[in-house]
This record gives structure tokens, C-alpha cells and sequence, in this order.
């Protein structure tokens, strides 16, 4: 039943592109919500791409079956063709009785919260808890990575914080064009690209991770070819030799921080001492032996396929380190956010921590009664309001703070700016940190006033403009003191003013 089948796929398509227009109408109000219908959509864009292609097989029609059937029906009796398909249809049924029938319409519906569902239970098993549902990288692990590289571990450890914020400055990375190639630092960026690949991939399942990555492909082919790759560019030295970090070059200068020797295999860190090493007799007999095709031991063979494999695997390295600072770029808030996220649990003690975890916990947890049609939801969601009578300021879950820290810090106290606009702030140390930022600059850039530092701790316009007619005034005074200064001048031919030069006679220095 071709003609049935096509019906149908028209009919999903049409459900399909139905659910998608519902859910935009109605967004969601959580990150939660969010992200499950953001995967909900790109199930339902995979599901049209499927049943568009069957519907695409079946107009091309290459066996002729739809036309057959198109003609079988127009022709002969229209009630007994009729008949005949409703014999079929109650014959199916008999010989499968409990077969499931699909209803699209429910099928592709928005479920209620309390209810569960397969996009929403894969979406609360995507995200470790680190990650919390995506607002926050989980690199722990590619940070421990890192810190066993085997340049890293003789030098400066970094933080987890400075991690996040300069995992993909590769130039930065304290390693050497040999050791790029190793096979321990090849498994460190892999794991990371494909660990922020997978991130992406989560976070955003609507971009069409594809097409980007079909798009940074060709940017590196022709970045590549063009040798302006970071880190892998190829330059020329000042005495007119080129330098290539590529493999193409019989020298090769690696990020500026040496000379390497391919014949020899040896990196040299001064200039004088490479050029030496050129002339020098162990350099020559390592040229005549890869000539005669009989390379000694730590020698690095320059025969073409060697060249060519070397080749092959800094293009990888350098197309992985490619990929790595495009996912970096392309979710730059989610990096902010973690590494704000990093800098805020640093300051919180272990009982804020655990207090975290449990409201995390008590999220995820069901409500009971939850979207049921009676009012026990109603009552539910009055017990959940939250009773803030003081009007604390609320923390980052949404929560009132605690009255000792409001205490602490002093924020029932209220410092107005006129200066500001009229801006009232809370605490002693948002009034004093204020003085700094673009507003209060800003408002006194209006006044004509430019040296900001002069004028802290002022907050009224009147005060500020006569402390700026005073400042005015003075170094008009100073200027005019400095051209009617009377000069003396001693013996010794020391030019100095006449109240200095008196002092100094009168105390029998001169």
C-alpha cells in the first residue's frame, strides 16, 4: 500500500514540524527544560530527515509499484477494491491481535513534569555532576592529563583555574616539536577534542555540529597550507635560512625556543652553538651515513618516507590543536561560567558545599502529586514559595543568604551616589568598589572632572565641583608662585631660591 505508506510519512512530517512550532511557542523556564527540549527538537529534526528520505524513495518510484497500485485502484470497481483492503486490514488484526498502534499525536506531545520519558531520562544520564546539565566544563581529569605530560612535570604546575583558562594556548605549552609527536601528548589533546566535542555536542544539539566541523576542516586545510597554523608557521631566521616547525625543512626551528638538527636529532638552544655544530665533524659523519643509507644510533634517518610520515603526524597534532581552540571559541560562556564557577567554590566551606549538593539533590528529586490535574499541585507549589520577610539578597540558587553573612557584610547599610545618578548600594564594599567602575567615571567625566583618584569617597556633584574650582584655583597659585620666584646663586655657582639660599647662609652651610 504505497499510496497508504506515503500518507503516513505526510502525516508524521506534519506532527513533526507541529511539535517543533509547540515547543518554540512555549519556552522553557530552566536550564533543565532547556536542555531537554533542545534534544527533544533534534530528535525530531533526525526523525524528519529519515522520513523525508523514505518519502523521496517512494515518489521516485524505480520498481513502478505506486503506479501500479494507482492503476489497479482507478480501474475495475471502486466498492470491490474497497472491500478487498478492508478484508485485508480486519485479517491483519485477526493474525495480530495485540500489535501496538501508534498514535503521533500523543507520541510527539510535551509531557507533563512528573511524567518520564526517553529523551528525559537520557538527558539527566548526559551530564556528570561536575558538569551540572552543561553550565560548566568537567576537565578534572584533562587537567591531571596535563600535569603528567612529561615537559610539564619539570615546570611551572598550573592551577585547575589556570587550566580552564588556557587549555587551548598551546603556545604557552612548555613543549618541544619532537615532543608534540610522542605518543603521550597525542592522547592528551585526542581525549580533550573529543571530550569538548561530546560537550558540544550536548550542550548545543541544534547547531549542527557538522557543518561547523566541515567549516573548521577547510579552514585548517588552508591554514595549513598557507603555513599560518599557530604554532606550526614557517619563518625565516635573520641570516636568510627558512625555519619550518612542518617536517618539510632538514632544520627546523620550534616556536622560538631552539635549534633542531633532523640529521643529528638534537635540539640546541643557542644560535652560536647550532651554527658550530653544522661545521662539526660528528654533524658531517651523520649527513654521509643517512647518504648511505646506514643511519647510526639517535640519529633521526631523512629518507622521504620518513619525512613524509613526520609529516603526516604533525598535520594531526596541529589539525587536533585546530579543533581544540574552534570548540574553545565557539562555547566561551560556558568557559567564563566555569571558571566563575571554580573561583566561588574556592571560598565556600565544606558545610556551603554539602548544602549545595543536597539542594542539587532535592531537584532532581520527584515531587509527589506533581502534574496531577487536582490542587495538590497547587498546595505543593505554595509549600516550595519562598519566605524571604528581611528581603536578603538572594544567592546564586535563588535563595535567600544567610543573616550573619548579610550581617558580616554589612549590606543593610545604604551608600547613595548622586554622582551615580542617584544609585543606591548595598554594603561598604560595593560603595568603596564602585568608585572604580565605568558609572561613577562616567559620571564624573560629565562634570568636566578626569582624575578619578582625587575624588573617592564623594558622592555628592556640589561637593565635587568645588573640590575640582579648588584644585583649579591651587595650581594657578603654584604657577604663578613658580614665575615670581626670586633665584640666589652662591659661590660656588648652586642656583637656588632666595628662601633656600637664606636658610642655608643663616645655618653657616654657605
Amino acid at each position: 500500500m504505497y499510496a497508504e505508506d506515503q500518507r503516513f510519512l505526510h502525516e508524521d512530517i506534519e506532527r513533526l514540524e507541529e511539535a517543533i512550532t509547540t515547543r518554540y511557542l512555549h519556552p522553557p523556564t530552566n536550564l533543565k527544560d532547556e536542555r531537554i527540549t533542545e534534544h527533544e527538537i533534534a530528535d525530531f529534526l533526525d526523525r524528519i530527515q529519515t522520513q523525508s528520505q523514505r518519502l523521496r524513495t517512494l515518489y521516485d518510484d524505480v520498481q513502478n509499484a505506486r503506479a501500479a497500485e494507482v492503476q489497479r485502484i482507478g480501474t475495475g470497481d471502486v466498492m470491490d477494491t474497497f472491500m478487498q483492503e478492508y478484508r485485508n486490514v480486519k485479517e491483519y488484526h485477526r493474525r495480530y491481535p495485540g500489535a501496538p498502534v501508534e498514535h503521533l499525536e500523543r507520541s510527539y506531545q510535551r509531557r507533563p513534569p512528573g511524567e518520564g520519558g526517553a529523551v528525559i531520562e537520557r538527558v539527566r544520564n548526559m551530564f556528570t555532576g561536575e558538569e551540572s546539565l552543561g553550565k560548566y566544563f568537567d576537565l578534572i581529569g584533562h587537567h591531571e592529563a596535563y600535569l603528567n605530560l612529561h615537559p610539564v612535570r619539570s615546570s611551572r604546575r598550573l592551577t585547575y583555574l589556570q587550566f580552564v583558562d588556557s587549555f587551548d594556548h598551546f603556545q604557552n605549552y612548555p613543549h618541544k616539536r619532537v615532543e608534540k609527536l610522542s605518543d603521550e601528548y597525542f592522547s592528551y589533546i585526542n581525549n580533550l577534542a573529543d571530550y569538548l566535542e561530546s560537550f558540544f555536542k550536548r550542550v548545543k544539539p541544534l547547531e549542527g555540529y557538522e557543518k561547523l566541523k566541515q567549516t573548521w576542516d577547510r579552514e585548517f586545510e588552508a591554514d595549513w597550507s598557507d603555513q599560518k597554523v599557530p604554532g606550526w608557521e614557517m619563518t625565516t631566521e635573520a641570516n636568510g635560512d627558512t625555519v619550518t616547525q612542518n617536517g618539510d625543512g632538514q632544520e627546523t626551528h620550534d616556536n622560538n625556543k631552539g635549534w633542531w638538527c633532523n640529521d643529528c636529532g638534537k635540539d640546541f638552544k643557542n644560535e652560536n652553538v647550532y651554527k658550530g655544530h653544522l661545521t662539526g665533524k660528528k654533524h658531517q659523519q651523520a649527513i654521509k651515513k643517512q647518504e648511505s643509507g646506514t643511519p647510526s644510533s639517535g640519529v633521526v634517518a631523512s629518507t622521504g618516507s620518513i619525512r613524509v610520515l613526520q609529516s603526516d603526524k604533525e598535520r594531526t597534532v596541529a589539525s587536533r590543536e585546530f579543533l581544540i581552540r574552534r570548540l574553545a571559541a565557539s562555547m566561551s560562556s560556558e568557559r567564563q561560567a566555569t571558571k566563575t564557577n571554580i573561583e566561588r567554590r574556592a571560598g565556600m566551606t565544606d558545610r556551603e558545599r554539602q548544602q549545595e549538593i543536597d539542594a542539587l539533590m532535592a531537584e532532581e528529586a520527584p515531587v509527589p502529586g506533581e502534574g496531577q490535574p487536582n490542587g495538590d499541585a497547587d498546595s505543593d507549589s505554595d509549600d516550595e514559595r519562598i519566605h524571604n520577610p528581611l528581603k536578603l539578597p538572594l544567592s546564586w540558587d535563588g535563595r535567600p543568604i544567610p543573616f550573619w553573612l548579610y550581617k558580616l557584610h554589612g549590606l543593610g547599610v545604604e551608600y547613595p551616589c548622586e554622582i551615580c545618578g542617584g544609585f543606591v548600594y548595598q554594603g561598604r564594599r560595593a560603595y568603596e568598589k564602585h568608585f572604580s567602575e565605568p558609572r561613577h567615571t562616567y559620571g564624573l567625566k560629565c562634570l568636566g572632572i578626569t582624575n578619578s583618584a582625587l575624588f573617592r569617597e564623594i558622592t555628592s556633584i556640589e561637593e565635587a565641583t568645588q573640590l575640582q574650582e579648588k584644585l583649579a584655583k591651587e595650581k594657578k597659585t603654584e604657577k604663578k608662585e613658580l614665575r615670581n620666584v626670586e633665584e640666589m646663586e652662591d659661590s660656588q655657582g648652586n642656583v637656588m631660591p632666595k628662601t633656600v639660599y637664606e636658610d642655608l647662609r643663616k645655618q653657616g652651610i654657605i
